[in-house]
């Protein structure tokens, strides 16, 4: 018989879902069958249910993983309110939450996608030819059509970013995984920074603590510029004033009619008259035309516009004349090198 658990309410950080039990089955059912992945979370194995056969992902976390049981319950009910029950087919399944037997440990059940986007970039090479650009924009259309129904939802990844993306069906479907940092917008702010630095949002590494789901929409507009740029980062800072700093070099440095709210951050009253940061985006010469048409540009831009005010919705860019002939999302099948090859064979299911 299925248990119920509900986290308590000193567990779940500001932005969690609304209080709401959680049917708590047995681990028994499933057999486990290889390791998919593993981190400070915890790892994440490959398992076969016994009675009917499936494949599915079993997340575990670890004994060192911040917040433990009521961390995974967390992720848990995101991930099922994210998914819809099968309603949002660009978000990785949820199929529940069960106990370890002889552990009494909880680990989270999830469908089994495939390898990550991150992954797929990587093994293709950096000699590769780029994606077309039919095929970024598939897989942008998915991405954003998993956000849009997600914000619906008032949940905000937060972590969005090509190692949470897996790819599945014949490299014919990307899927958002990794609730670990999603919150809601149902619990009012203060929100903390939240993420990994190559995709935070300018407002997130402001300090700005009234976020919103327009931080994801950020995160996408990296995921699209590593599309085009055949798997490589668009802004790799390495700490907060230097993410903002290698943002500002290739978009310029807001003022007050761009961003008005700018201008009295501590980072432009105090860091900027210690750098000599250029005013100018230049964005368009990263991403030529031969790169990058004139609207799928349009469509980048939108997505990387500092101000959180004026940057796109997720359903306001899929209303995008660049989306009107969006077909079938096909990623290249072969792979680079026989070192690619073998790096297949430890694609990681959930990252």
């Amino acid at each position: 018989m299925a248990a119920c658990v509900e986290p308590a309410a000193a567990a779940r950080p500001a932005g969690g879902l609304k209080r709401r039990r959680i049917a708590v089955g047995s681990a028994e059912p499933y057999e486990e069958m290889s390791r998919l992945g593993e981190g400070a979370f915890g790892a994440v194995v490959k398992a076969r249910h016994r009675a009917t056969g499936e494949i599915v992902a079993i997340k575990r976390v670890g004994s060192e993983a911040r917040g433990g049981h009521a961390a995974l319950l967390r992720e848990a009910r995101f991930l099922e309110e994210a998914s819809g029950g099968g309603a949002n087919p660009f978000v990785v399944g949820f199929h529940g939450v069960v106990r370890a037997p002889a552990t009494l440990d909880l680990r989270l059940v999830m469908e089994c996608v495939g390898p990550s986007l991150h992954d797929l970039l990587r093994q293709r090479g950096a000699g590769s030819p780029p994606l077309p650009e039919a095929t970024v924009r598939a897989a942008m259309w998915q991405l954003l059509t998993g956000a849009e129904k997600m914000h619906g939802a008032r949940i905000v990844h937060r972590d969005i970013k090509p190692h949470n993306i897996l790819v599945g069906d014949g490299r014919s479907v990307v899927k958002l995984s990794d609730f670990g940092l999603a919150m809601s917008t149902d619990e009012p702010p203060p929100y903390e920074a939240a993420g990994t630095l190559w995709y935070m949002a300018p407002q997130m590494l402001l300090e700005k603590p009234d976020y919103d789901e327009r931080v994801d929409i950020w995160s996408l507009g990296c995921v699209m510029a590593e599309l085009v740029n055949n798997g490589r980062p668009l802004f790799q800072g390495f700490y907060d004033q230097g993410q903002l700093c290698a943002i500002f070099d290739v978009l310029g440095v807001p003022d007050d009619s761009t961003w008005p709210v700018f201008s009295s951050t501590t980072f432009a009253t105090v860091m900027m008259p210690e750098l000599d940061m250029q005013r100018d985006s230049h964005l368009r010469e990263l991403f030529p035309e031969t790169k990058l048409s004139r609207e799928g540009f349009e469509v980048l831009s939108g997505l990387l516009t500092c101000n959180p005010e004026k940057r796109l919705t997720a359903a306001a860019v899929l209303s995008h004349p660049w989306f009107a002939k969006t077909g079938v999302l096909e990623l290249p099948k072969e792979l680079a090198s026989p070192l690619a090859k073998r790096r297949r064979m430890h694609a990681v299911c959930v990252t």
